[in-house]
C-alpha cells in the first residue's frame, strides 16, 4: 500500500479518516495543528496515543522540504530559498521584508510550460505539478528558517498557479484555515499569466484572494510573441474574465507590465494600453525586466522607460513603477534553480 500525503488533506477529510478508523472526532483537530505547526514525524505529535501515531505512519506520510541553499540581499534583506523535494525536485522561495508586514513569493510548479520568453522559470519546461503540502511547506519553513512570521503570500514564483488549479484551491483552503497557519484570503496575491476560464473557475469559488495577471502587452501579436504558452488567453479574453473577476469578488484586479527594450515599450503600445485598460477600475505594475542570462530580452532604458510612463500618466490611468527586490541574490523566478539544474 503506498503512503498518502496527510498534510494536503483537509479538516473534514481528516475527520472522516478517523470516523472510519474508529477514532473520535478529536484527534483531526489535534493531527492538523500538529502539521501546520510544522512537525517532521508523528513522534512529534506528544498528544496522540503511541498506538495511533504508529497507525499514521504506517499510511501516511509528511512532506518536509530540505533546504538546499539559502541567500540574502545585502541591499534589502530579501531571502531567497532554495528548497529539495520529497522526490529531488528543486523549488524556490523568496521572503521579502516590508516595514509593517513579511511576504512569502511561493512556486506553484517544478517548472512551467506556459514559455514565456523573458523568463527563467519556463526554461526547460514543466517537471511536475507542486501538492498543496509542498505550497503550504514554502509558507511554513520559510517562517522557521528565517524566524520571521509571514503575513502575507503571493503565487508568484516558479510555475503558472492556475495550471495547477486544484492543488492550488486546496492549498488555499488549507492555509486560510482558522486552525492552521491562518492567512486571510485578503492577503493573497495569485499572479496568473492569463487563463481565462480557469479565472472564472477562482472568481466562483468566492475566495477573496487579489488577482494580478501578467499582460506584458497591449495586443494579441506581441503577447503571443512574449507569451507562446497554449492555454494564455489573448488580451481581450483576459480583461473580459478580469473583468467578471472583479464584479464577482469586488476584488480589484492588478496588470503586471514588464518594459522590454524594443518590444513592448512603445509610445504606440503605451496609447494602446492606455484605451484597453481606462474604466476598468484595475491597476498597473510597471516592472523592470529581470536580466536573465539564457533570454535575449534587455530590460528597457530609463528614457523609454520615463516616456511609456509619462504617457500613461497623461492618460490618466493608475500605474506604479514596482520596486525591485533582490536583484543581488537572483531573487527572480527561476533563476537559483537554473544555477543548480545546470
Amino acid at each position: 500500500m503506498s503512503l498518502r500525503d496527510i498534510k494536503a488533506m483537509l479538516p473534514s477529510e481528516l475527520e472522516e479518516y478517523f470516523r472510519q478508523c474508529g477514532e473520535r472526532s478529536f484527534r483531526a483537530g489535534q493531527v492538523f495543528q500538529w502539521l501546520h505547526s510544522g512537525v517532521r514525524s508523528f513522534d512529534e505529535m506528544t498528544n496522540l496515543p503511541v498506538s495511533l501515531r504508529n497507525d499514521l505512519e504506517s499510511g501516511f506520510y509528511i512532506t518536509v522540504p530540505e533546504l538546499i541553499e539559502a541567500h540574502v540581499s545585502e541591499r534589502d534583506g530579501t531571502i531567497k530559498y532554495l528548497w529539495r523535494m520529497r522526490d529531488g525536485a528543486a523549488i524556490e522561495s523568496v521572503l521579502m521584508e516590508y516595514e509593517h508586514w513579511n511576504t512569502v513569493c511561493i512556486s506553484t510548479q517544478v517548472g512551467c510550460r506556459m514559455g514565456c520568453l523573458f523568463c527563467a522559470s519556463a526554461i526547460g519546461g514543466l517537471e511536475r505539478n507542486l501538492a498543496a503540502s509542498e505550497m503550504l511547506d514554502q509558507v511554513m519553513f520559510s517562517q522557521y528558517a528565517s524566524g520571521k512570521k509571514v503575513s502575507n503570500i503571493v503565487l508568484m514564483g516558479i510555475g503558472e498557479p492556475l495550471d495547477n488549479f486544484d492543488e492550488v484551491l486546496r492549498f488555499l483552503q488549507l492555509v486560510t484555515d482558522s486552525s492552521g497557519i491562518n492567512i486571510g484570503a485578503r492577503h493573497i496575491t495569485l499572479s496568473t499569466c492569463g487563463i481565462a476560464e480557469n479565472i472564472d473557475k477562482l472568481a466562483d469559488c468566492g475566495i477573496q484572494l487579489t488577482i494580478t495577471a501578467s499582460l506584458h502587452a497591449p495586443d494579441d501579436e506581441t503577447r503571443t510573441r512574449l507569451m507562446p504558452g497554449k492555454r494564455i488567453s489573448g488580451v481581450d479574453a483576459l480583461l473580459e474574465a478580469t473583468s467578471r473577476y472583479f464584479k464577482k469578488t469586488g476584488r480589484r484586479v492588478t496588470f503586471e507590465y514588464a518594459l522590454i527594450e524594443g518590444v513592448n515599450d512603445g509610445i504606440y503600445q503605451a496609447k494602446l494600453l492606455s484605451e484597453k485598460l481606462k474604466g476598468t477600475g484595475s491597476h498597473l505594475n510597471i516592472i523592470k525586466l529581470n536580466d536573465v542570462p539564457e533570454r535575449a530580452f534587455k530590460p528597457s532604458s530609463a528614457e523609454r522607460v520615463q516616456a511609456f510612463t509619462a504617457l500613461l500618466k497623461r492618460e490618466g490611468l493608475t500605474y506604479t513603477v514596482r520596486r525591485s527586490l533582490g536583484g543581488d541574490i537572483t531573487a527572480s523566478c527561476g533563476q537559483l534553480r537554473r544555477k543548480l539544474l545546470n
